[in-house]
């Protein structure tokens, strides 16, 4: 197949252009810098110069960008871009995701492109009912932050638009890690200045995903997969907190075993009384302690991926001591 894929320079994006060149795939990737037109081509893909932003406005963009002209002669788009912060209003992340979004899928869908596949994000239900296990019938409620208003906003969105001839799949993933991962170096500067703090001292189960059982499920949803099916996908190996940072940030070299820890009861209420304070001070950066803080350290929230089982054949193919071993080996 020839596949379009956006966020190809990124985490995510560059083990998504080899597990899809492995596949025998055909990549195009945007790229919207010289740096990130080398970064993709070194992955395997053909870069495609663009930039997303290009299709921001709530009307689509002004003027249509040449760039759109290569979804004509692929077979799938892999939407995998994304602004990713954990604060900010919902307006930033409307003109960055949202409508870059409903304007991509639309070019494709006029483009004859037969699938449509976003990386969404398990966060969309951390406004929902606090159930230990979520699955894709949880309502998803309310997210406590913009980012994934935003994102839940856009599934609805594309999932509400007749595209004839174009099938869509959604993939949720939660926190998702691995060799490579860029968000580490800052988590570990936290920790090595003391900062680290767990909450009901870490005991708190939680999912996540390796990048390359993503990968795979990306792969997979390529062919497979309910049109508009969403789906959660996770390493299938949910683990408390305290055990699973303890081991990612042992690869960088910091140990968090003996850091302090504050009661849920305390967090809650000091939580929200710092992020009030800094969404009224229209804070530019997110404060030390936030809702969506407290919601994911000090609350249980796993997924359960049996549909991505059963619809798109998923099987988790990276342990959890396979990616820490590897990712202990590049920081070494």
């Amino acid at each position: 197949m020839r596949i379009f894929l956006t966020g190809g320079s990124g985490f995510v994006g560059r083990h998504l252009i080899r597990r899809l060149r492995a596949e025998g795939h055909t990549v195009l990737a945007l790229a919207r810098s010289d740096a990130s037109a080398r970064t993709v081509t070194d992955a395997g893909a053909e870069p495609v110069r663009g930039d997303l932003a290009e299709l921001s406005g709530a009307g689509g963009p002004a003027r249509r960008p040449a760039w759109l002209d290569g979804l004509e002669r692929v077979d799938a788009v892999v939407h995998a871009a994304a602004r990713m912060e954990f604060w900010g209003p919902d307006a930033g992340f409307r003109a960055d995701n949202h409508e870059p979004t409903l304007a991509l899928h639309a070019a494709a869908a006029r483009a004859g492109v037969s699938r449509f596949v976003l990386v969404s994000a398990a966060s969309v239900t951390t406004g929902g009912p606090r159930q230990t296990v979520v699955d894709e019938n949880t309502h998803e409620g309310r997210p406590n932050i913009a980012y994934s208003r935003v994102k839940l906003a856009t599934e609805r969105a594309l999932r509400g638009t007749a595209t004839p001839g174009m099938s869509l799949v959604i993939l949720r993933p939660p926190f998702i890690w691995g060799a490579g991962q860029t968000t580490i170096a800052d988590i570990a500067e936290v920790a090595r200045r003391g900062q680290w703090t767990w909450i009901d001292d870490g005991r708190h189960v939680m999912d996540f995903v390796h990048v390359g059982n993503l990968a795979d499920a990306v792969a997979l949803s390529l062919t497979r997969g309910r049109d508009g099916g969403v789906y959660y996908i996770t390493d299938g190996n949910p683990m408390s907190v305290r055990d699973y940072f303890t081991a990612l940030l042992r690869t960088q070299g910091v140990d968090v075993s003996g850091s302090r820890s504050i009661p849920m009861a305390v967090a809650a209420p000091l939580g929200a009384v710092i992020d009030g304070t800094a969404r009224l001070l229209r804070a530019r950066t997110a404060p030390p302690l936030t809702n969506w803080l407290v919601s994911n350290m000090g609350r249980d929230r796993t997924y359960d991926i049996g549909a991505a089982r059963t619809d798109l054949g998923y099987r988790p193919r990276v342990s959890v001591d396979e990616g820490m071993h590897e990712m202990a080996g590049q920081a070494r």
